[in-house]
């Protein structure tokens, strides 16, 4: 005697059935963008910021270029004496105001520390805002140093040093019309100075930006980009006090 025993249907469950699927667990919750996922176009901001200040630095770099072939063309270049009727050089030695100079360097290595030390706070606070978006869970909080706003300072006291040594350069008897590395002197650390007061404008929104509350990413992307052009006009200041000193 035999049984037959009916076949066993097994069917695989579809996800998406509306009776018994399986559905795969959905990250972030309710389809939307959690808090702490972070903004999902924040590389792309902050790659295209990065691209901005390339372009940027690359522009600074060829207009000091310039000047410095200018600078060294006119350092070698001879006249003729009418007098003598013999080639001379037109480069008269000056007397750079060394020690206020060699403060503002000072004053301008220690912002670019300060700033330094913004940018880690910064990213510290990215690190732990999303605990913030946590139920029951709140991160500490606890006054921080404004890094960016003694950064800041630290960079109009180094203008105002700056305008302290055009008028120590300028009590010796150098103008801008004289002859020689005379007006050099005042193109070359005035085109420093207008390309600093940039990155002094855009710490103050950043600082602003951070008293207004708004949103930790647009911050560190703020503080990121300054952060590299505040270190390249750091930089480049060194550059041309280094050409100013060898070239007197």
């Amino acid at each position: 005697m035999s049984l037959s025993v009916p076949p066993l249907d097994v069917r695989t469950p579809e996800s998406g059935d509306g009776g018994g699927g399986v559905h795969p667990p959905e990250i972030g919750g309710g389809g939307g963008r959690d808090p702490g996922d972070g903004s999902p176009d924040y590389e792309k901001r902050l790659q295209r910021a990065r691209i901005g200040l390339i372009c940027g630095v690359i522009a600074v770099s060829m207009i000091f270029a310039m000047l410095t072939v200018v600078f060294f063309g006119r350092q070698t270049a001879f006249v003729l004496d009418a007098q003598t009727h013999r080639y001379v050089r037109m480069w008269v030695p000056v007397v750079l105001p060394v020690r206020i100079l060699l403060w503002n360097t000072l004053l301008l290595l220690c912002s670019s520390i300060t700033l330094e030390l913004a940018r880690r706070q910064v990213a510290q606070q990215m690190v732990l805002e999303p605990l913030r978006a946590i139920v029951g869970v709140d991160a500490e909080r606890r006054l921080h140093a404004p890094w960016l706003a003694f950064t800041a300072l630290l960079g109009i006291f180094f203008l105002f040093g700056q305008w302290l040594a055009w008028l120590e350069f300028r009590s010796h008897g150098y103008r801008a019309s004289t002859s020689g590395p005379s007006p050099f002197f005042y193109v070359l650390t005035g085109t420093h100075a207008l390309h600093l007061m940039v990155g002094i404008l855009v710490l103050i929104y950043a600082a602003v930006v951070s008293l207004f509350h708004q949103t930790i990413e647009h911050k560190r992307i703020v503080v990121e980009i300054t952060r590299w052009y505040w270190h390249f006009m750091s930089v480049l200041w060194l550059y041309v006090f280094a050409l100013l000193w060898f070239a007197k």
